[in-house]
């Protein structure tokens, strides 16, 4: 029998712009990361919540269980934050149970970075939830996009979609990062850290 995990809630936000006209961009790798994780905890279809997509999952693994929120904001990237602090309002959810997945412009396509805490980095929307929050002492999973080119405006850049070139690393850093997510969920972000920073970095 499933032993249910110490008694908590973890969260998993993944960031992006809502609507068709955005889907698949660079900047929206954070919604298909859960998009993967609700196929594969099969949380259904997500409900609509705090200004957002919301599924509420339970994972199995080994003989233990962890309840998991997965939270897809519908307030547009940069005002991210509002959706996310009336989650953790409503559940009484702590920072340090919060995982936020997002693009990264300074890591090539495909490479993944795990880290507990620190600034935003230049990302409006981390820089929102952090700034509602009230800490940067908040886990995030970064899925490298790119730098966009000389004479691009990044704002562009990150609202269009990967090249043919890109794509196959795209979708395999997509698939990994739902498994460092699982990894966080069970084993914390020291242990997330460790395995997947240092596969991604060699």
């Amino acid at each position: 029998m499933a032993r249910q995990a110490a008694d908590t809630t973890k969260f998993v936000v993944g960031l992006g712009n809502p609507g068709t006209r955005y889907a698949r961009t660079r900047h929206n790798v954070g919604f298909r990361v859960l998009d993967v994780l609700r196929e594969l905890w099969r949380t259904g279809e997500p409900r609509e919540a705090f200004e957002g997509l919301l599924s509420d999952g339970r994972v199995c693994r080994a003989a233990e269980t962890q309840r998991v929120m997965l939270l897809a904001p519908q307030t547009y990237m940069n005002c991210s934050g509002r959706s996310v602090r009336a989650m953790l309002d409503f559940y009484k959810g702590a920072p340090d149970e919060l995982l936020v997945v997002l693009d990264d412009l300074a890591l090539p396509p495909g490479r993944l970075r795990l880290r507990a805490e620190g600034s935003a980095g230049g990302h409006n929307g981390l820089d929102d939830v952090l700034r509602v929050v009230g800490t940067t002492r908040v886990a995030r999973l970064r899925i490298g996009i790119g730098a966009a080119p000389a004479q691009m405006d990044p704002a562009d850049y990150v609202l269009g979609r990967f090249g043919p070139d890109e794509q196959d690393a795209i979708d395999v850093a997509i698939r990994t990062a739902a498994d460092a997510v699982e990894d966080w969920l069970f084993g914390g972000i020291d242990s997330a850290m460790a395995k997947y920073n240092r596969k991604t970095d060699e």
